[in-house]
């Protein structure tokens, strides 16, 4: 595992004995935990309604339905990847279908090194969506703070009868001068004057 320090909560969706057998030594729990099995998509829905997972790998078909659906839908959690395998019969044009959502696929049989390296894949797309969940975080926490100093200016302006420069300045250097935020002044003044 090339990211050896994180660990990744993973769903296996598959009604074949065979193939889990095949699976779970590729998951070692140092790597992967918790790793829960399922046989059926109804288990598997009500697993994602109560537990995050990082990735979901679905062995299709599955005994109460074909699979697609459900890999399509658990893609669209976040920070969850998905590999649907198919049988080579129906692969392509479920390639074609699921590809679109972010759902990697990979044909049947497999050998075991190709698992293998589509672990590794899953591994590298959830670091990616790892790091654009901390930018988005980031970029939501910058649009608070220029919202609760745009909100402290105004009632400034209102309430000191302020120039917005002049409010604006007011909030800067109070900030330099506590040694603290802008957000944390502009709440200070929210607060003092709601």
């Amino acid at each position: 595992m090339v990211f050896s320090e994180q660990t990744y909560r993973v769903l296996v969706v598959s009604a074949a004995q065979k193939f889990n057998d095949a699976l779970l030594p590729l998951l070692p729990c140092s790597d992967y935990y918790p790793v829960c099995v399922v046989h059926n998509i109804a288990a598997a829905r009500r697993e994602l309604l109560g537990n995050a997972y990082d990735f979901v790998i679905v062995n299709a078909p599955l005994t109460d339905d074909y699979g697609t659906r459900f890999a399509i839908d658990a893609s669209g959690h976040t920070g969850t990847v998905v590999l649907l395998l198919l049988r080579m019969d129906a692969y392509e044009e479920i390639h074609a279908k699921v590809t679109p959502h972010g759902v990697f696929t990979l044909p049947k049989p497999t050998p075991i090194q190709t698992l293998q390296q589509g672990l590794r894949w899953m591994a590298a797309a959830r670091e990616r969506l790892r790091k654009l969940e901390s930018k988005a975080l980031t970029i939501e926490e910058k649009m608070e703070e220029i919202r609760l100093v745009n909100r402290a200016k105004w009632i400034l302006i209102e309430q000191m009868k302020m120039t917005e420069a002049e409010a604006h300045r007011h909030i800067e250097k109070q900030a330099m001068d506590r040694c603290c935020s802008k957000k944390e002044i502009a709440l200070g003044i929210i607060k003092t004057y709601s």
